[in-house]
């Protein structure tokens, strides 16, 4: 268990709704069977334009992992909607891919539309695609509060989409936490080519270092280095290390670095997410800086839906907001970070400017060392 200055949440962790600041939800959502109408108003407006809407256009243009959260308020969209008929969904942007693999998708982007359509999206994206909709609707992080209900509250920000639009169209939707989407993995060529180059051999963990913010949230390569000479330690076991950085130079960076010890490190940079989808699915841990590669090694499931534990870092942001649900989702975070989750804040929004400079380094890799062994020994869930 980490001890200097961060502590360990478990993704299955259920937290009390005083625990934390909430909003209640205004009904008892556990006793109220699917499909029937909830005890607060629909938006009248909202419910009376979708009603008129037979397809969904999914656009976003903006940062992945907001995309990836966002994809419980597309899964909530057509769950209303197919409570009369199943509708037609496409997805549309960059992230188009990605999106078909949570199974929401019905329809390739190509295919023209037959009728009324509604766009769900982030505000770039919806600018673009919004001119001939019958509703827009946009997804913004920021908006969703912590809700709360029958005894328990509901952090994470696919739970907030989910339940954010489920009071607005005023309906119990069927879904139950964790609510946002998982992304299958696809035979890929690319796996297949580190698998025979032996880097998913024995004992593999997929570190990632790629970030917006790399000041603030960038664990970086020497600290995953020692935490794999750790671990390594540990299990007595040769250890693949692959290091998962972003694009400094707009194109892709793969090499191999001089052995450390016990632990072979392989530097993927710049590598498509849609390779990386494929990839993590076949580690046996994932630990990652809070950003869109660590939700989407979480949301990314084998077909059997098998997958490794991921471990998320937390230095600012509230630890339970950003994180997808699911219970093999975990997390380690800082007391700033604690203290966003614990009063649903958000240090960007709010301007809450940290009292110490320690960030990521209150996060050693001796204290995070036991806690992946516990991790992929399966002690701790």
């Amino acid at each position: 268990m980490p001890s200097d200055g961060a502590q360990y949440h478990p993704g299955s962790q259920i937290i009390p709704a005083e625990a934390i600041h909430t909003t209640p939800l205004g009904y008892d959502r556990a006793s109220i069977p699917a499909g029937t109408p909830l005890p607060i108003p629909a938006s009248a407006e909202l419910t009376d334009q979708l009603s008129r809407c037979s397809e969904v256009e999914v656009a976003f243009h903006g940062k992945l992992g907001d995309t990836l959260l966002a994809l419980a308020a597309v899964r909530a969209l057509t769950e209303w909607l197919g409570l009369s008929a199943p509708p037609t969904v496409r997805a549309f942007g960059p992230y188009a891919g990605l999106i078909t693999r949570s199974g929401l998708v019905t329809q390739a982007p190509s295919a023209a539309s037959n009728g009324r359509h509604a766009v769900i999206g982030d505000r770039a994206a919806i600018g673009e695609q919004a001119e001939e909709a019958t509703m827009s609707l946009v997804c913004d992080p920021a908006a969703p509060p912590c809700w709360s209900g029958d005894g328990r509250a509901h952090p994470d920000l696919p739970a907030r989409y989910y339940l954010a639009l489920e009071r607005r169209l005023g309906v119990r939707l069927p879904g139950t936490p964790p609510f946002a989407p998982t992304l299958a993995s696809r035979p890929s060529s690319f796996v297949e080519q580190l698998r025979s180059a032996g880097w998913l051999n024995g004992l593999t963990i997929a570190a990632i270092t790629a970030t917006s913010w790399p000041e603030r949230k960038d664990y970086t390569d020497q600290r995953f280095t020692e935490l794999a000479e750790r671990i390594a330690d540990v299990q007595q076991s040769n250890t693949r290390l692959l290091l998962v950085g972003g694009k400094p130079d707009g194109g892709v960076n793969i090499a191999v670095q001089s052995p450390r010890r016990n632990v072979q490190v392989l530097h993927l940079d710049g590598v498509p997410a849609d390779h990386l989808a494929d990839l993590f699915p076949h580690c046996d841990l994932v630990v990652g800086n809070d950003t869109g590669l660590t939700h989407l090694a979480a949301m990314t499931r084998r077909r059997d839906g098998g997958g490794p534990p991921v471990l998320g870092l937390y230095a600012r942001h509230s630890h339970s907001k950003w994180r997808t649900g699911w219970p093999h989702h975990h997390a380690v975070a800082t007391d700033l970070s604690h203290r966003m989750h614990q009063g649903d804040l958000c240090p960007v929004r709010d301007s809450i400017a940290s009292d110490t400079d320690v960030h990521m380094n209150a996060i050693t890799p001796a204290s995070l060392a036991q806690l992946c062994v516990d991790l992929l020994n399966g002690i701790r869930r």
